[in-house]
């Protein structure tokens, strides 16, 4: 099993591009099955996860091929042409959607446009603890019959879908998307209330624009959709990945260097950025992206909650807490997303962070002047890079295991911290 060794102490200085989004190329990636067209997606990250969704749709019938790379070549702008012209089996397996939650996505897609699906419950979830019933219910809502049987959602529906009021009782990001995608072949109009507003989901619907589907108030918590009989192909770039360049601007604070990330679009990582810049962390736009300056920064703990779109980001929480752990004074980390979203914090402390949970949603963070190597295990995608960040800014050496939870978020990592002067390598055992 790879790990990662890496020898921290290091200021890291150079520059980093930023991939498309991983959480946004997902939902496009299964937007394909709603015509027989072509859609081409243009800056596609090479990722694990990237990976099972083009093995999920492939099996469902979707023809997909790489078309070439946009100029500028390497990770840059990755193109793939997806087709569902040929689709003819509207079952997703457990061998696949276990692998990874997202696969849920096809579920709106497959009935709408088919009239059928069944669809694996994903791995290790039980329904309503990360809320897979709020896709169902609202499916359910626009005349599709759902039942649960041995693992699977079996849904059908007679006739088109039927436009629907659907109003969440908490805001969820894969639902949203799943109805969206539902709703653009539903007859008549459907509108989406207390619907997610990230920049993931605003990045889904203006392809579905693209594509013929109309929608309005696209980036507020009210989205209105009016049914449309068939979409068409279209041509779409990927938006920039908000926690990659995250975590790169977390990466430079955390070792007190200085990084560009190109590619980026600061707009969109407001809540990272301010928080950064609450630290002590000089933020400095650039016509290619932002640059984040933390030479002879003295950064102070920052308290940080984790909310919705425009809030602070789940997926950043870990980060932001190995730097915390790093700063003058405390913070508290109150997360409010995702239950079990400190496992993490062990590791850390291992390393000498000195943090104490409080209820299980909060975290006090005491600052120490420097962490120490040691030898960690990673537990999630973001724990991952979490104590990545951390030993790039410990004493020593510290090795990371269980990496491959890194594969699927984060592409080249170990190269472009390497370039940025990093110590670092990735070890195949």
């Amino acid at each position: 099993m790879d790990r990662i060794h890496i020898t921290g102490g290091v200021p890291l200085h150079g520059t980093i591009p930023v991939i498309g989004a991983k959480n946004a190329a997902l939902p496009l990636m299964a937007a394909s099955l709603l015509t027989e067209e072509t859609l081409t997606l243009s800056n596609l990250p090479h990722l694990v996860d990237i990976t099972t969704m083009a093995n999920l749709l492939a099996q469902h019938g979707v023809e997909l091929s790489m078309n070439g790379a946009l100029p500028g070549g390497g990770c840059d702008g990755r193109v793939l042409d997806l087709c569902g012209r040929a689709v003819a089996n509207t079952t997703a397996p457990y061998d696949l959607v276990c692998r990874m939650r997202a696969s849920v996505l096809v579920l709106g897609p497959l009935v709408a446009r088919f009239g059928q699906a069944r669809v694996s419950l994903p791995g290790g979830c039980a329904i309503g603890t990360r809320p897979v019933d709020l896709h169902i219910k609202g499916l359910e809502q626009m005349g599709a019959r759902i039942e649960l049987n041995e693992g699977y959602i079996e849904a059908r529906r007679s006739g088109r879908l039927k436009g629907a009021q659907i109003i969440f009782p908490q805001v969820s990001v894969g639902a949203t998307e799943n109805l969206l995608m539902a709703a653009v072949l539903a007859e008549g109009e459907t509108i989406l209330m207390n619907a997610a507003r990230e920049p993931e989901v605003c990045d889904l619907a203006q392809c579905l624009v693209a594509m013929g589907a109309r929608i309005e108030g696209i980036g507020t918590d009210t989205v209105r959709i009016q049914g449309v009989e068939r979409l068409r192909g279209a041509r779409h770039g990927v938006v920039p990945d908000r926690i990659e360049a995250g975590t790169y601007a977390v990466a430079a604070a955390i070792t007190r260097g200085a990084i560009e990330l190109t590619g980026t679009r600061p707009e969109l990582m407001v809540a990272t950025l301010t928080c950064l810049s609450e630290c002590g962390v000089r933020v400095e736009p650039t016509d290619k992206g932002v640059r984040i300056n933390a030479v002879d920064a003295d950064i102070v703990g920052t308290d940080i909650m984790t909310e919705p779109y425009p809030g602070f980001p789940t997926d950043m929480q870990a980060q932001v807490m190995a730097l915390m752990a790093t700063a003058r004074g405390a913070a508290m980390i109150t997360e409010t997303i995702f239950e079990n979203r400190f496992m993490h914090v062990p590791e850390l402390m291992r390393m000498g962070a000195q943090i104490n949970i409080h209820r299980a949603s909060s975290a006090i963070v005491r600052g120490v002047p420097r962490l120490s190597g040691a030898q960690v295990m990673a537990t999630d995608l973001r724990a991952s890079v979490c104590l990545v960040l951390a030993g790039l800014s410990a004493q020593g050496d510290t090795i990371v295991n269980r990496v491959y939870h890194l594969d699927r978020g984060y592409e080249r990592l170990v190269e472009k911290l390497a370039a940025c002067g990093a110590h670092i390598e990735r070890i195949r055992d």
